[in-house]
């Protein structure tokens, strides 16, 4: 108990003296922040945003922020902290490799939202600079895809395997899934809400070939699809091997773990750039061909409900057929040129010698 009590008069005392000098500072830390974000931004975005993108934001609070910034009074958090942060990340590697740009970005977004949300009960007078410094421009990471040769080798495995003697409903599925996926352009959580009753098989009135027409809900709400003639004939194999009822979704059971395993066998599971391919890269497939084959870049947007910009962006710069020869390679004749060049030259040379020299 002595000592107990001699413990406590030297705390007291040096945070006395850092009261009287001014390096005391009293309000909320960070930690109260950070519970109070949590817990309103949970009921505000109930229905708004996906359950997944809570999650993820409760465990990077949880893992690294509130762990370093947590006993922070909001007011001491400065741009110098956050930048000691970014250093303290990195340096903390795990198995070698630090975290990626992009993960620490989600972190840094995180910590920002807390911030707002204390500003706006104003526990924090202002927001410091949490911009990244000695940052340049950065390379633009395009989507892992399957070219035309890697698609053909990835549905021929999946055929094989969905056509062998005894095959299981689950590997029909799975090669129904990547002709579906690949021939649509959705993203895997919109095949996963899909149902029957959300899929028509129509005519195309231009060619006159059977498509799908598909009301999607999604990343962006209920929007719609119109697919290549190639998913018709997968979305009738399905409807007929599950006997179907319109509420019962096309996809019940998830996929992604049998397509990683047979992308990992065929050795496709990373492209050349060392880029993941997942059950996402059959949409970056989808679109690549589109382009490819030379359709319209807007309608090709509007088909996959996202915008030109992300589709030039993060597509089109990397796919060569996107590329114009022709109106890139014009060339006037030597005939022409020659003429051109006559014709230009007299008028400059007359005009030098008309022209008088001022000093």
């Amino acid at each position: 108990m002595a000592h107990a009590k001699d413990v406590a008069r030297d705390w007291y005392l040096s945070l006395l003296g850092k009261l009287r000098v001014g390096d005391l500072k009293a309000g909320k830390t960070f930690a109260d922040a950070a519970e109070r974000f949590i817990d309103e931004f949970e009921v505000i975005t109930k229905g708004a945003r996906s359950p997944i993108y809570v999650k993820g934001h409760r465990a990077r609070l949880t893992n690294y922020l509130v762990p370093f910034f947590g006993q922070t009074v909001l007011g001491d958090i400065t741009a110098g902290m956050v930048q000691d942060y970014r250093i303290h990340r990195l340096r903390a590697v795990r198995d070698g490799t630090p975290p990626a740009p992009s993960t620490l970005h989600q972190e840094i977004v995180c910590l920002r939202q807390v911030l707002k949300a204390a500003n706006r009960r104003r526990w924090l007078d202002q927001l410091p600079d949490l911009s990244a410094p000695f940052r340049g421009s950065t390379k633009v990471s395009h989507r892992a895809w399957l070219s035309p040769d890697d698609y053909k080798l990835l549905y021929t495995a999946t055929r094989q395997h969905a056509q062998a003697r005894g095959a299981s409903s689950a590997a029909k599925d799975l090669h129904d899934y990547v002709l579906f996926m690949v021939n649509t352009g959705l993203r895997p959580d919109e095949a996963s809400h899909l149902e029957y009753r959300d899929v028509t098989i129509a005519t195309d009135e231009a060619t006159g070939d059977q498509i799908l027409e598909i009301s999607v809900r999604g990343k962006r709400g209920v929007g719609w699809c119109k697919s290549m003639p190639g998913a018709v004939v997968p979305f009738q194999r399905l409807r007929e091997r599950h006997n179907d009822q319109p509420a019962d979704r096309l996809f019940p059971n998830s996929l992604r773990s049998p397509l990683n395993v047979v992308l990992e066998a065929l050795d496709l599971k990373f492209d050349r750039e060392g880029r993941r391919r997942t059950a996402y890269s059959l949409r970056h497939t989808y679109i690549s061909m589109r382009l490819i084959e030379g359709a319209d870049i807007y309608q090709v947007a509007k088909n996959c409900r996202t915008s030109v910009e992300m589709i030039e962006t993060y597509y089109a710069a990397h796919i060569k057929d996107v590329i114009n020869a022709v109106a890139i390679n014009v060339r006037k004749g030597r005939r022409s040129l020659t003429t051109a060049n006559a014709t230009l030259s007299k008028p400059v040379r007359k005009a030098r010698r008309s022209t008088p020299v001022r000093l």
